[in-house]
């Protein structure tokens, strides 16, 4: 089993250690862990921390059990790291996450056939959230952004819970009516678009759950929203 903090218990700077049973393709050593670990504290995060990881993961297992991965390793070590990085507001996270896998496949897996390529798109493909349409992707890009979007289509009170801290990562970065102004934007963009879910197997299973979830948010008062997000 592979070391996670728990974040059933965790607060943003004191995090606790517990186990997982979420399946790894290969092992990673030691050192790679407490690196990754690390970079996901830096700065603390509300959200795009490791329990997002931990929830990612266990979506990849959940498609690993079902419909399959055809680039396992790419994909698992994609979902390690797509955050790795994360200052709110800045453009180039995505890329920077990206490039911090790569080293660390060079560093700690050069035995392990990774292709890079492969592994640098997925993590970049985040940046295009609710900008990318299931045509132009491959499956396991299509089901790798769809894991890492299923907390739209979560139980209400953990959806809720999600839209909160992603405001508070935006507290200090952008005056708060302008950052709802660009969230309702995206959220209304996902709610436009034909399917917020790239996959069959997401579609099925979330889209609706996360169609009710935004509909709901949106229908809120603007005071109430404002309120969450700062000013």
């Amino acid at each position: 089993m592979q070391v996670w903090k728990n974040w059933h218990m965790a607060t943003c700077t004191e995090p606790v250690v517990i186990t997982t049973d979420i399946s790894a393709p290969f092992t990673l050593p030691a050192a790679m862990w407490a690196e990754l670990e690390a970079a996901y504290q830096t700065p603390p995060r509300a959200y795009h921390n490791i329990q997002h990881v931990h929830e990612v993961a266990a979506h990849y297992r959940t498609v690993a059990e079902s419909v399959g991965w055809k680039y396992p390793k790419e994909v698992y070590l994609a979902v390690l790291y797509h955050d790795a990085i994360y200052h709110a507001g800045r453009k180039d996270n995505e890329i920077r996450s990206a490039e911090l896998a790569v080293d660390a496949v060079g560093k700690y897996l050069s035995n392990e056939s990774i292709d890079l390529i492969k592994l640098s798109g997925l993590i970049e493909l985040t940046a295009r959230h609710g900008h990318v349409h299931a045509d132009n992707l491959d499956e396991d890009s299509k089901l790798f952004l769809d894991c890492d979007m299923a907390i739209l289509g979560a139980e209400s009170a953990q959806f809720l819970a999600y839209d909160k801290a992603i405001a508070t990562e935006s507290r200090g970065k952008l005056p708060g009516w302008m950052f709802q102004f660009y969230r309702r934007k995206f959220l209304k963009n996902l709610l436009d678009s034909p399917r917020i879910y790239l996959s069959e197997l997401f579609l099925e299973s979330h889209e609706a759950k996360a169609r009710s979830n935004i509909e709901g948010l949106l229908k809120k008062p603007r005071s109430i929203l404002m309120a969450s997000s700062g000013r």
